[in-house]
């Protein structure tokens, strides 16, 4: 089901598959943009968040993964510049046929389309192209920014998982987004592209979300 990683692209972003020699460009970002990620990477309990990345074991590690078939590891590139990084993960065929995508970019990317077209685009490959059934997104709720990205793109609110993944140093609440195949009678990327996602109700959020940021991904 899983073969290479493909290169996918919409109006000046493109997802490829992420290389070695990627971990120099990876590394500055991740540093150069500290501040505006930190809150939302994951840690290890009973760990400090260190500041240091290891972005060639990172990247080593994700070629393992689309190797044995459980991830497809995407660079975020934006007129050929890197910037950012999503990972689908948790790859299950069979009678799950399912997987879960994560995903960040550069501070100077944000509000600027990047991130709901690379969601998008990885999206319909995984539910089009490989013939997942489901493809499922977690945000904490004070990560605004990235709950727009699912809130444009339609994906459904599942509901809250409680202290559900370490992050910036401790348990955090996410809220579980999902698609399957039977929802949408054309791709992600298209039905958001032209106007055909549903209003979204943040009604249906069980916890308050916020604090509003000043920019959207």
């Amino acid at each position: 089901m899983i073969g290479s990683t493909p290169r996918l692209e919409d109006a000046g972003v493109v997802i490829r598959g992420i290389r070695m020699r990627d971990a120099r460009a990876l590394e500055r970002e991740l540093v150069d943009n500290r501040g505006w990620l930190q809150r939302w990477e994951a840690t290890l309990p009973g760990r400090a968040p260190t500041g240091r990345f290891d972005t060639r074991s990172s990247i080593r590690s994700l070629l393992d993964s689309e190797r044995d078939g459980t991830g497809i590891p995407f660079a975020i590139d934006v007129d050929g510049e890197l910037a950012g990084q999503l990972n689908v993960s948790g790859i299950a065929g069979g009678a799950l046929s399912s997987a879960t995508l994560g995903y960040w970019v550069a501070e100077r990317f944000a509000g600027r389309g990047v991130t709901p077209a690379a969601v998008a685009l990885a999206t319909d490959h995984c539910l089009f192209g490989l013939g997942l059934h489901r493809m499922e997104i977690c945000i904490r709720p004070e990560n605004v920014a990235s709950l727009r990205v699912v809130e444009k793109l339609g994906f459904r609110f599942e509901g809250l998982r409680v202290r559900y993944i370490h992050i910036d140093g401790d348990w955090r609440d996410h809220l579980c987004f999902a698609l399957v195949r039977e929802e949408l009678a054309e791709g992600v990327l298209s039905r958001w592209r032209h106007g055909r996602v549903p209003e979204f109700d943040r009604s249906v959020y069980p916890v308050r979300i916020g604090p509003p940021e000043a920019r959207t991904a």
